[in-house]
C-alpha cells in the first residue's frame, strides 16, 4: 500500500498545485490519473468483498463526471448526473454496514448547511438550479449515513469514511460557492484538495 498511498499523494499534490499556479495540460493529466491510481489502491485492498465494488463504481463514476466538465458547459448536466450517482453509491456502501440508528444532531446540522449553500447560490443557477439542488442532498445524505455509521459504530475504517464524505461536502461547497457566488484565488486548489483526500480516506477505509 506504501507505494501506491505515494503515488496518490504525488499525483494529487501535483493536480492541485496546478489548479493553483500551474499548467491546464497538468490539470487535464492528473486529475484522471490520480481517480485511476485512487481505483487501484481500492482494488488491492486486503478487505475486499462484495460490497466493497461500490467503492470502486463510485471512483468510476466520478471519473466520468470529471471528464465530462472538460467538455463544453452544456454537458455539466450530465457531469452532475454522475457525480450524483458516485455519491448515491458511497451512500450504499455506508448503509450496507448499518444497523437501523438515529443520532439527530447530525441530521439537523446537515439540514442547517444544504439551507444556507443552496439559499447562497440559488439565484445564479439557472437551469441546473433543480439538479444541484438533487445532487446537494444526495450529498448530505451520504455524509450523514457516513457519520451515522461512525457514531453507533467507532471504528477506524467508520471514521476514515466519515471525514471523506465530510471533505468531499467541503469540496462541493467550496466550488459551489466559488463557481456561483464569488471566486477567489485559491478556490480551485482547496476545492480539489478535499476532493482528492475525500476520495482517498473513503477508499482508506477498506483498508482499516
Amino acid at each position: 500500500m506504501l507505494w501506491s498511498f505515494i503515488a496518490v499523494c504525488f499525483s494529487a499534490w501535483l493536480y492541485v498545485d496546478a489548479s493553483y499556479r500551474g499548467p491546464a495540460w497538468q490539470r487535464w493529466v492528473f486529475k484522471p490519473v490520480t481517480l485511476l491510481l485512487l481505483l487501484l489502491l481500492a482494488w488491492q485492498a486486503p478487505m475486499f468483498n462484495a460490497v466493497s465494488y461500490l467503492v470502486l463504481a463510485g471512483l468510476c463514476a466520478t471519473l466520468v463526471g470529471d471528464a465530462l466538465t472538460l467538455l463544453p458547459r452544456q454537458q455539466l448536466l450530465y457531469a452532475i448526473g454522475a457525480f450524483f450517482l458516485a455519491h448515491l453509491l458511497y451512500t450504499i456502501y455506508f448503509a450496507s454496514q448499518m444497523t437501523l440508528s438515529f443520532f439527530w444532531p447530525l441530521p439537523l446540522v446537515l439540514l442547517v448547511i444544504g439551507v444556507l449553500l443552496i439559499a447562497t447560490v440559488w439565484t445564479r443557477l439557472e437551469e441546473l438550479r433543480w439538479p444541484i439542488c438533487t445532487f446537494i442532498a444526495m450529498t448530505l445524505v451520504m455524509v450523514w449515513l457516513a457519520g451515522e455509521l461512525w457514531f453507533f459504530r467507532p471504528t477506524s475504517p467508520a471514521l476514515s469514511a466519515f471525514v471523506g464524505a465530510a471533505l468531499l461536502l467541503l469540496s462541493n461547497i467550496v466550488w459551489l460557492g466559488s463557481h456561483y457566488r464569488r471566486r477567489f484565488r485559491a478556490d480551485s486548489a482547496i476545492s480539489s484538495a478535499c476532493y482528492f483526500a475525500g476520495h482517498f480516506l473513503i477508499v482508506r477505509s477498506l483498508y482499516l
